[in-house]
């Protein structure tokens, strides 16, 4: 097998990854690196020189990905803060809460409220895909 067709390969074979194992594009920097080789070993046929081409520009395209990629901020709630709930939601418990109108896990804030089913409630935030709610008529 020539280097270039070797290249290509696992270039192609890196980037399909990326769709079946999500790495934040990683993997297809890495991909599209060894595409990029498979070019130039066609110029230069020293198998340790392109994987030191190919190890560069991984690195230099991994590196400049991560302006793309956008920081973890804490997720702000839409100006909708009422949401009413699906199910009863027992003190210390979690429940099912209609949110912009979806169904969402909730935990109320007040660890003593029981709240019934198709209530009206606050959400004062969010616990990564759970909402923290608290009983429309305790904050009034």
């Amino acid at each position: 097998m020539s280097l270039p067709l070797f290249w290509f390969i696992v270039g192609a074979v890196l980037c399909l990854m990326e769709l079946f194992l999500p790495t934040a594009f990683v993997e297809a920097t890495f991909g599209v690196s060894a595409l990029i080789v498979s070019a130039i070993a066609l110029l230069i046929p020293q198998f340790g020189v392109q994987v030191c081409i190919w190890l560069v520009l991984s690195v230099l395209f991994t590196w400049g990905l991560k302006r793309f990629v956008p920081k973890h901020t804490p997720y702000i709630l839409a100006d909708a803060t009422e949401a009413r709930t699906l199910t009863a939601i027992a003190p210390g418990k979690a429940g099912r809460v209609l949110y912009e109108g979806n169904s969402w896990q909730a935990r109320c804030e007040d660890q003593d409220a029981l709240i019934g089913a198709d209530e009206l409630v606050i959400v004062t935030g969010r616990r990564g895909n759970t909402l923290l709610i608290m009983p429309e008529h305790s904050i009034q």
